[in-house]
């Protein structure tokens, strides 16, 4: 998997992100301190807002920002994003009410719905054959898990010397980070394409989602994934802690197992891949995980079990690996299903319609959770996900093979297969 680093654009390309990655990371820590500071007893709500506006941001941001700037050069782009992500990072120590949070991460959050979608655009690029493509998204799929569970430690290892605003500090310095490496990598020539009106290049991307059967059932299993995902998200505190009456380690070491699955299977998947097609691997992901929320209803309704605790951290492995066997080969059908001429908007689409998903989830898992309890909360999670898994096996009724050419949108037979 690592040879696909030889690419010294890639690599360049990569460490960028992985640097990004570690400045998130930290920005995640510092601003949850941040709001405590500012709300103290109120802070989950100052950071539901927050998360709330990153989410619309998303949604909202991508595909206009995409449409807008598809003429505009890559790299410029790109460093522009970046520059304006560690401008952002570096005025958060300076906030003094909560309102200014709120706008501080609007402008964040739009400029990283412009850097993100542009440059997973990008890569298929650098990497133009499918099956390095597939080893640079095994890759990206490593490093969101290794930040997700090293950054934490990372920024407490920096708390017991600095104070938590200079963990702003690191932020910023990852973004500029980013936007050094980006300025000093040799890019692929963009390739003219014609002008044409803001409203086809602000609706393509999701045009050639409604028109494609693949793409439509990669919408219905973003939902299988943002069903399961806003369970593990909302409700493992409260799993953990309240409902087994473990400690804050164990809560912890609970979402370190969500990660180890999804790291694990994010290292298997090129030889996967490389057996069988995109359609069987996704789809199996779709049918493990609303099982995986089933079992965790029926452990939350056997708390003292002898083996629960276990069966908890079995089932959060399980769940982690299901999601990376559908996340991980996404971007496959998102290159395969588009062109240079509308690549961007594709990837802004799924960037934009993936996180539309979750702010249905994630309300739905905290209100039902708190009203409802957490195994009716999984069931209906699971049934949702249910739902989703049987539109996108009806939306993609055709089996591609995993060794096809790279064909696009430019005819009927490319959009049927």
């Amino acid at each position: 998997m690592l040879e696909v680093l030889r690419n010294t654009a890639y690599l360049k390309l990569f460490s960028a992100q992985v640097v990004a990655l570690v400045g998130t990371g930290l920005l995640t820590v510092a601003l949850g301190l941040l709001a405590f500071d500012l709300a103290g007893g109120d802070a989950g709500i100052v950071l539901g807002i927050a998360l709330t506006i990153k989410m619309l941001a998303n949604v909202g941001i991508a595909p206009v920002v995409s449409a807008l700037t598809s003429h505009f050069p890559r790299k410029v782009l790109l460093v522009s994003a970046d520059v304006l992500r560690a401008g952002v990072a570096i005025s958060l120590p300076f906030v003094t009410e909560a309102w200014q949070i709120y706008v501080l991460i609007f402008v964040l959050q739009a400029a990283s719905a412009t850097f993100t979608p542009a440059f997973q655009a990008l890569i298929p690029d650098v990497l133009p054959k499918e099956s390095e493509y597939t080893r640079a998204l095994s890759l990206s799929r490593l490093a969101y898990d290794l930040e997700s569970l090293l950054s934490p430690i990372l920024a407490a290892a920096l708390l017991t010397v600095i104070t938590y605003h200079s963990l702003f500090v690191g932020t910023a310095l990852g973004f500029v980070g980013s936007a050094a490496l980006v300025l000093s990598t040799t890019l692929p020539a963009m390739r003219a394409t014609a002008v044409t009106p803001f409203l086809d290049r602000l609706t393509r991307g999701v045009r050639v989602f409604w028109r494609t059967p693949p793409l439509r059932a990669l919408l219905a299993m973003n939902f299988v994934v943002a069903a399961s995902t806003a369970m593990i998200i909302v409700n493992t505190i409260i799993l953990v802690q309240d409902t087994l009456g473990r400690s804050q380690v164990d809560f912890a070491i609970t979402l370190a197992c969500y990660g180890l699955g999804s790291m694990l299977l994010a290292l298997a998947l090129p030889k996967v891949l490389d057996r069988y097609p995109d359609r069987r691997v996704m789809l199996t992901g779709c049918a493990i995980l609303p099982v995986g929320l089933v079992t965790v209803a029926l452990l939350v309704l056997a708390p003292a079990a002898p083996l629960a605790w276990t069966a908890v951290l079995t089932v959060w492995f399980v769940l982690g690996a299901a999601t990376a066997l559908i996340l991980t080969p996404s971007a496959r059908l998102l290159r395969r299903y588009s062109d240079d001429t509308n690549r961007p908007a594709v990837f802004a689409a799924q960037f934009s319609l993936s996180h539309a998903c979750f702010i249905i989830t994630y309300p739905l898992a905290g209100i039902l959770g708190a009203t409802l309890g957490l195994a009716p909360t999984a069931i209906i999670l699971a049934g949702i996900a249910v739902l989703a898994g049987i539109v996108a096996v009806r939306s993609w009724n055709t089996l591609a093979s995993p060794k096809e050419p790279l064909e696009t949108l430019a005819s009927p037979s490319s959009t049927s297969r």
